[in-house]
C-alpha cells in the first residue's frame, strides 16, 4: 500500500475500505469522515484506525440511517445514543429480513405452482408431493362473517381479511393464494368443502393450522376455466375405474395465482388427494 509516515493516501484508504475516492471526498465534505493528517506536500492522509470509522458508517448507511444522524452519533461519542441507534437499526433490519423471507416464500410458491405447467388438462396423474403447511378456515366460521346470501366476491373479501388478520395476530407468513379442502364423499370422490386455506411458510402452533401430509398423490389440472366441477367428476371416475383407495382430504388450489388470475383462459387449478398405497 502507498504510505507516507505510516499514513494512507485517499486512494490506498479507499482500496482498504472497498470504496471510492469520490465517496471519501463526499464524507469529508459533509463532515462525516475527514482525513486525520495533512502532509507537508499539502495532501491529506488517513490513519488505518479510521477503517473502523468507515466501517461503522457503512453499516449505518446500509440500514438506511441518514448521514446527518450518523455524523451526530460518531461525533458525539455518546454510548447511550449509539446503543439506541444500533437497536433501532437492528429492528429495521429484522423487519426487512422478514419482508424478504416472506417474498421468497411467495415467489417460491408461485414457481412451484408453475412447475405443473406441462401437465395436460383433465388428465389424472400421480406424483410424490412434499408436505404443505396451511392456514385453514372452517367454512362454518366464514359463513358467520358474511350475510346468508353473500356472493363469491363477498366471501373472497371475508376470507382474505380473515387470513390477513390471523397472519398479523400469530406472526405467520402466507402466500394468500387460496384453496379448498374437501372431506371424502361418497364413491371415493370429494364431498362438500370443509375449509378454505392458504399456504403458510412453516408449521405453526395455532388453532387454524392444518398439514397437508407428504405422500403419493393423485392429481388433475384444470385449465382455461374457473369452474372446476368437471375436474372433480373426472377424478372421481378415475378413482372408481382404477379401484384406487384414497387417504384423507381432497385439496383444490389455484396454480395461476396472482400472476395470471384476471383472465379465465389463463386459469389453472389443481385437485389432489393422497393415495392409500403407492400406485
Amino acid at each position: 500500500m502507498e504510505r507516507e509516515k505510516g499514513w494512507l493516501t485517499s486512494g490506498a484508504f479507499a482500496a482498504l475500505c472497498g470504496t471510492t475516492k469520490e465517496t471519501l471526498r463526499h464524507y469529508k465534505d459533509v463532515g462525516l469522515l475527514s482525513p486525520a493528517h495533512r502532509g507537508n506536500n499539502g495532501y491529506f492522509y488517513y490513519d488505518v484506525e479510521q477503517f473502523y470509522d468507515f466501517y461503522a458508517i457503512s453499516i449505518f448507511r446500509q440500514t438506511g440511517t441518514p448521514l446527518e444522524q450518523v455524523r451526530r452519533c460518531l461525533q458525539g461519542q455518546d454510548a447511550a445514543q449509539t446503543l439506541a441507534l444500533l437497536r433501532e437499526q437492528r429492528g429495521r433490519l429484522e423487519a426487512e429480513r422478514q419482508k424478504l423471507e416472506h417474498m421468497d416464500f411467495v415467489l417460491s410458491s408461485a414457481l412451484r405452482n408453475w412447475e405443473f405447467g406441462p401437465v395436460p388438462d383433465m388428465v389424472p396423474q400421480t406424483a410424490w408431493f412434499e408436505e404443505e403447511h396451511l392456514l385453514a378456515l372452517p367454512v362454518e366460521e366464514l359463513e358467520g362473517l358474511t350475510a346468508p346470501a353473500a356472493g363469491e366476491d363477498e366471501m373472497l373479501i371475508a376470507v382474505l381479511e380473515r387470513c390477513q388478520q390471523l397472519c398479523g395476530r400469530y406472526r405467520i407468513q402466507a402466500d394468500l393464494q387460496l384453496g379448498a379442502v374437501h372431506r371424502p364423499g361418497e364413491q371415493g370422490g370429494p364431498g362438500a368443502i370443509s375449509h378454505l386455506y392458504t399456504r403458510i411458510k412453516e408449521k405453526a402452533d395455532f388453532p387454524y393450522y392444518m398439514e397437508k401430509p407428504a405422500g403419493h398423490y393423485l392429481y388433475l389440472c384444470c385449465r382455461g376455466r374457473w369452474d372446476i366441477s368437471e375436474g372433480y367428476a373426472a377424478l372421481r371416475r378415475y378413482i372408481l375405474e382404477q379401484g384406487l383407495e384414497v387417504a384423507g382430504n381432497f385439496y383444490a388450489c389455484d396454480l395461476a395465482g396472482f400472476i395470471l388470475n384476471s383472465s379465465e383462459k389463463n386459469a389453472v387449478s389443481m385437485i389432489s388427494v393422497q393415495l392409500s398405497e403407492r400406485p
